[in-house]
């Protein structure tokens, strides 16, 4: 008797598990809200060195006073089957940037195709403005067991190395069968939520997500800019930091990102 009611007990729980996976819902389109949090008390301290630490140290202990220690700047991803659309939302508040803290910064518009695996993105670099039509970056992922709850989606973790030398931890839902992300940021089988570059000490993740139709006008790429490619872009910063010395690496890393 014992037997057949745990012989019952377990098919009814296999078929409860089997009717909530045939009636999930994947969410085919919709809009993703991102918060983008760079720790600003990690980050400038990098930049003293023992060539400039007698004038550096001061300012940054003087930023650490007046500053809070994380900036704090929002973007939203709109999809629909198989485009995406980031786009940064505008400061209302003017923040101080005397270091020139590139990386705590977001100047780019991305609009990706993940069928075609092409991208289009509108990217301020200082004054200029440059209009990148490229493939979108390949990144290769080892996907881990790891699982972390962002924004009510159970999300796997993957591990990347980009640009040769910056660590990537993405977590990416497959409940939104979308192979986007944050930025330029792709290349799962599922939406990105989550990005931490762990030695940037830069992350983006998800606050909230919409899944609702999309209209065909809120999915346009943009076209204002000097047109160019990656490899174009890559040539031109080049050309303006080569005498910037090591503090051109990070606005390196930051402009193409």
């Amino acid at each position: 008797m014992k037997i057949n009611q745990i012989t019952i007990t377990c098919l009814l729980v296999i078929a409860m598990q089997t009717a909530f996976a045939q009636n999930a819902r994947f969410a085919q389109q919709g809009t993703i809200e991102f918060e983008k949090r760079v720790n600003m008390f990690a980050l400038l301290k990098k930049q003293i060195t023992a060539r400039n630490e007698s004038y550096m140290k001061p300012m940054f202990e003087n930023y650490q006073k007046t500053q809070p220690q994380f900036r704090v700047l929002k973007s939203t991803l709109t999809f629909s089957k198989d485009q995406t659309l980031f786009k940064p939302i505008e400061e209302t508040v003017p923040v101080n940037n005397m270091w020139g803290d590139f990386a705590a910064q977001q100047n780019n518009i991305i609009f990706t195709n993940t069928v075609t695996g092409t991208s289009t993105s509108q990217k301020k670099v200082y004054e200029e403005t440059y209009l990148v039509k490229d493939s979108t970056r390949k990144i290769n992922w080892k996907i881990t067991n790891e699982i972390k709850n962002i924004a009510g989606y159970d999300c796997r973790r993957a591990n990347a190395l980009i640009m040769d030398s910056i660590y990537v931890v993405a977590f990416y839902t497959d409940e939104i069968p979308i192979s986007g992300g944050p930025e330029s940021f792709s290349g799962l089988p599922g939406m990105i939520l989550g990005v931490a570059l762990p030695y940037e000490h830069t992350t983006w993740f998800a606050t909230s997500v919409t899944d609702q139709p999309v209209a065909e006008d809120k999915l346009k790429a943009p076209v204002k800019g000097k047109a160019t490619t990656n490899a174009g872009l890559i040539a031109t910063l080049k050309s303006a930091l080569k005498d910037w010395g090591d503090y051109a690496k990070d606005a390196f890393k930051a402009f193409l990102l």
